[in-house]
């Protein structure tokens, strides 16, 4: 039998913990194909040994084609990383149905059905690692972000399915779940709420605006000192695709182990009351 795959697939890695992620596994002599929708935004990993790939998650045709890449190089994929991702915040109310259903296509869809796409490779080698990229968020919730959240609760509920499912076939499922992450994200997840809210005359106006305040305070404040840039998350990937015995979930950096203890101590209502002395309730 041929020795097993041991490439690694990531995508969104023009910036952010998929670029980090990349380098990192690069540089430590991984066999990395990193992924975006514009091969140009990746170009300076093909400088640091990547190889790169036009990946869109959201494009059927894309995604085969990118897989079947890897499988005609390597056999199969040995590990998929499903990083792509964004945040769409605002109240639900406010949200138009195509943004919440782009929000959904980007973070769960896309990343399903890179996990049907190169399952039947893993299970011709014999095994393979699919990690995919959550949040604290995916075990809470925070007011004025449901479509994010809704998105992060679904890769939890089905990488917990598909764990199970596989593991017959020496494939492993890992969650990797970041608290604050010092990247762009915080800023795109700001910028969403003014198109949510860009009609004009809206009840939750005051509501969104605090939401926006309360994110960006939250990148940039006092508590982003418990947060970690990105390469603090592709540390925790490798650890998640090399380990003999990898662990279900990886929380990454101490905003997350905090935060996560804090709403495993508090119940629902307690949960709730906390969060009104943080943002303004909608009237």
């Amino acid at each position: 039998m041929a020795e097993a795959s041991k490439a690694v697939l990531i995508t969104g890695c023009s910036s952010g913990i998929g670029h980090a992620t990349a380098e990192h596994l690069a540089a430590r002599g991984w066999t990395v194909y990193a992924s975006a929708r514009r091969t140009e935004s990746v170009e300076d990993l093909a400088e640091r040994g990547c190889k790169t790939l036009s990946l869109d998650v959201t494009d059927e045709d894309s995604m085969r084609a990118a897989v079947a890449a890897v499988e005609d190089a390597e056999g199969a994929v040995g590990a998929l990383v499903n990083n792509a991702g964004y945040s769409q915040s605002g109240a639900i109310e406010t949200l138009p149905m195509d943004h919440l259903r782009a929000q959904f296509e980007t973070n769960v869809f896309g990343l399903v059905r890179l996990c049907q796409l190169v399952l039947p490779g893993m299970r011709r080698q014999g095994g393979g690692r699919i990690v995919n990229v959550s949040s604290m968020g995916g075990r809470l919730t925070f007011p004025g972000g449901g479509a994010y959240h809704g998105t992060k609760h679904a890769v939890e509920a089905l990488s917990d399915a598909l764990r199970f499912e596989v593991r017959g076939f020496g494939v492993d499922v890992i969650l990797i779940e970041p608290g604050l992450i010092k990247t762009r994200f915080g800023e795109t997840a700001v910028g969403s709420i003014d198109v949510a809210v860009a009609d004009g005359d809206d009840p939750y106006a005051d509501f969104n605006a605090a939401v926006g305040a309360a994110t960006a305070g939250a990148y940039e404040g006092p508590l982003a000192r418990l947060g970690g840039g990105p390469e603090t998350v592709a540390r925790a990937i490798e650890r998640a695709i090399s380990s003999r015995r990898p662990k279900t979930r990886y929380k990454v950096t101490p905003s997350a182990r905090l935060i996560l203890a804090q709403r495993r101590l508090l119940s629902d209502r307690a949960w709730d009351a906390f969060l009104r002395t943080q943002f303004p309730t909608p009237r």
